[in-house]
């Protein structure tokens, strides 16, 4: 395209992106707008792409982090021919594709879930290394995002990272249009601001008017001329171009224009211009995943082995079988044993160091290339990166969480180290699976079980050692448990998981000397559960005692609860778990101080079933 067409490229762009907010009666034109030339210069003269084969190898790919603008790339999909005008018009409508803000659930020319404001760099970061490290392609990752998300750390996470990493291979476009949601931004339009603080970070900087195309074109032409360095193009806009009535004005943001058709007429009127971008360049395919015969670790009954230990010799051994399998680190990997991978594995292994936030970007932005992520760190620290983990659930990426140090059976550490919310925050996720095993082999086996699993995986392991439990043939299906203990006369049902799974035996030990059958089930499965075997030890026993190191909302004694929640009679039912902010301690002493040492379990069961026979 010419400049002229480029021009009018820009005000489709605009015209259709007013058109579908209309349609909808709500939305974000404006902020459609101020990025419209950007856009229309970009896929027009620089985006290789082949919209009928979006899972073609070569192509570029593009993050729209200001996902409220999704009318703007909608708009991008109608004038590659991607989608018609009538499907454009069904935009936020229920059952449309064209959802308020872009997934790559309903779309397959959308690489990541945004509008969670601050995550489109991050994620581009991940898809740019995969590119660079793993697939050694020529393709360009493009971010769009706005002003006011910079003022988001995770944006400076991504620039730390992808600096660090020299990808050159990437580069942001910061459309600058000065105005918020309720007003001015931190910077307004001082391009210098913002290039100043990407350049402390290592990136070549552009500064442009977004809105002469051919200087728009001139700063793509030099990014993609950089070498060694990100490039980010700061770009001065005006949010809501070309139409006077809301052009540059406040209090206008996430609603469509007043008066549609007269934003037509002054934006030129409809056209129906067509984008004939480059072709990609041949590319390899990702790997298929499997290479070899998966050999697992194996462990005797009766060893003493930390559960991390065992999810490093894992990882390790599950990547030798796998060449699709890639291991990411928040610079805790020789805590968590993740370095185990990065000395077997070192070209397929990613030091994210503590950002967790770009951790769970990073490995978001390789699976939507193909790659199966591990992405280790303690548990506690997984926290931070919650809403990144919330928007992977959203896009329907595949990533798998190693959360360490969990519990108080840390020790002396203290509080801040140790992950007493992660179960439920992971439980909350939608579509997730969490597991949490109590031994060696367990992990061994569950570390491989998550390779096979859809959407957010996540394994808790423990810091200490404790005793290899099961042989290293058993198996452990996910949504199962095990039951360790059981008898016929069995008159209380102990349900622990993890560290919690020694101490219910050795309760359940206890209480057999004092003529209490006791029955122990260990619910490595936290998510899915398995009800069945929960119900029948309810009806069975009508006593259950449910043990976690974890704060009580939300964990396992939630999980156990749940699996009696369609109506039918509930058992009697005593939650043991964290219900104080611990100090330091040994973890003896911890376990002993939050009642979930097999003292106390022994005492709640004592209590629990002689309360169950009083008259």
């Amino acid at each position: 395209m010419n400049t002229g067409e480029l021009v009018d490229l820009g005000q489709q762009l605009r015209v259709d992106s007013v058109r579908a907010a209309d349609a909808a009666g709500s939305g974000h034109p404006t902020s459609s707008m101020s990025a419209a030339d950007l856009a229309a210069v970009l896929f027009a003269r620089h985006f290789r792409y082949d919209f009928e084969r979006p899972d073609h190898p070569g192509n570029d790919r593009f993050v729209l982090s200001k996902g409220h603008a999704s009318p703007l790339m909608y708009a991008l999909f109608k004038a590659a021919g991607a989608i018609d005008d009538e499907e454009l018009l069904t935009f936020r409508k229920n059952g449309s594709r064209l959802e308020g803000h872009p997934t790559p659930r309903r779309l397959p020319w959308v690489e990541t879930a945004t509008g969670s404001l601050g995550q489109g760099l991050p994620v581009g970061v991940g898809i740019a290394l995969a590119g660079k490290r793993l697939d050694h392609a020529d393709y360009r990752v493009w971010v769009l995002c706005g002003d006011s998300e910079l003022a988001e750390g995770s944006v400076w996470e991504a620039a730390e990272q992808a600096a660090y990493e020299n990808l050159d291979n990437l580069t942001l476009i910061v459309d600058v249009n000065r105005l918020g949601q309720r007003g001015p931004t931190r910077h307004g339009h001082d391009l210098d601001a913002y290039a100043r603080r990407f350049q402390a970070f290592g990136w070549h900087t552009v500064e442009v008017d977004g809105h002469d195309v051919d200087a728009v074109d001139r700063a793509y032409g030099e990014a993609l001329s950089t070498r060694g360095q990100p490039s980010a193009i700061i770009a001065r806009t005006l949010k809501g171009k070309g139409v006077e009535a809301v052009q540059d004005r406040e209090g206008l943001h996430g609603k469509p224009l007043p008066d549609a058709e007269e934003a037509i007429a002054e934006l030129g009127g409809r056209r129906d211009l067509r984008i004939r971008g480059e072709r990609p360049s041949a590319a390899a395919a990702p790997p298929a995943g499997h290479t070899g015969r998966l050999e697992l670790p194996r462990w005797d009954k009766g060893e003493e082995v930390a559960t991390r230990d065992a999810f490093g010799e894992a990882l390790a051994a599950l990547g030798a079988a796998r060449d699709d399998v890639v291991a990411l680190d928040g610079e805790v990997g020789d805590s968590t044993r993740a370095e185990a991978f990065a000395k077997a594995h070192p070209e397929r292994y990613f030091e994210c160091y503590i950002a967790e936030q770009q951790m769970v970007a990073t490995a978001v932005g390789m699976a939507s290339r193909g790659r199966l992520p591990y992405a280790a760190t303690f548990a506690a620290f997984l926290t931070r990166a919650h809403d990144f983990i919330r928007m992977a659930s959203v896009s329907g990426s595949g990533i798998n969480l190693v959360g360490s140090h969990a519990g108080v059976a840390i020790g002396q550490d203290g509080p801040s180290q140790m992950g007493l919310e992660d179960l439920a925050m992971m439980r909350s996720v939608h579509g997730s699976t969490v597991l949490y095993p109590c031994d060696a082999n367990q992990t061994a086996r569950l570390v491989a079980a998550m390779a096979g699993l859809d959407g957010i995986r996540y394994l808790r392991t423990s810091r200490g050692a404790g005793p290899v439990i099961y042989g290293p043939d058993e198996e452990f299906p996910v949504g199962g448990s095990k039951v360790l203990r059981s008898s016929a006369r069995d008159r209380l049902t102990l349900v622990a998981a993890g560290v919690t799974v020694p101490e219910a035996l050795a309760a359940a030990e206890a209480l057999e000397g004092e003529d209490i059958a006791v029955r122990v089930i260990d619910l490595y499965s936290l998510k899915p559960v398995d009800r069945e075997t929960l119900r029948a030890a309810g009806e069975e026993t009508g006593c259950l005692v449910t043990v976690e190191d974890h704060h009580p909302e939300g964990g396992l004694g939630d999980a156990v609860a749940e699996a009696f929640a369609d109506g039918r009679p509930v058992p009697r039912l005593v939650r043991l778990g964290v219900r104080d902010t611990p100090g330091s301690a040994s973890p003896e002493e911890q376990l002993s101080a939050a009642g979930i040492d097999a003292e106390s379990i022994a005492a709640a069961g004592r209590l629990l079933v002689a309360e169950a026979i009083v008259p």
